[in-house]
């Protein structure tokens, strides 16, 4: 088993959803659709930043409640890469990356949130 868990930073969906974060940015330096790179970026830096929240919260039902808007966070992303990747604004292969970067990650929140429902 790993090391306790004592701050978010130490959680591995806060650090897989910050480098798709990143990964994100990166991407958009050249985009001139200033909306969707807007968009993009929110929903983006929501994710670990509602994981994070929530962990500060203290409290296991608060905390399960921010997974689940993070979760959300993490679907409206995945579908806004749908719309970049079928309009061609960015590589497609590029983005293949980000969609599967968002559906572990969906993955590991849903597996969090029942660890957390159960265990907690």
């Amino acid at each position: 088993m790993g090391s306790p868990i004592k701050k978010f930073e130490d959680l591995e969906v806060w650090k897989v959803s910050m480098r798709l974060t990143v990964d994100l940015y990166r991407e958009l330096t050249d985009c001139t659709d200033f909306g969707l790179h807007d968009q993009l970026q929110r929903s983006a830096v929501s994710i670990p930043s509602n994981i994070a929240e929530g962990f500060e919260r203290k409290s296991n039902k608060e905390f399960i409640q921010f997974l689940h808007i993070a979760k959300g966070s993490c679907a409206e992303l995945r579908t806004q890469l749908y719309i970049v990747k079928e309009i061609g604004l960015i590589d497609s292969e590029k983005i293949d990356g980000l969609l599967e970067q968002t559906q572990k990650i969906g993955a590991r929140l849903y597996k969090l949130i029942q660890t957390r429902k159960v265990r907690f």
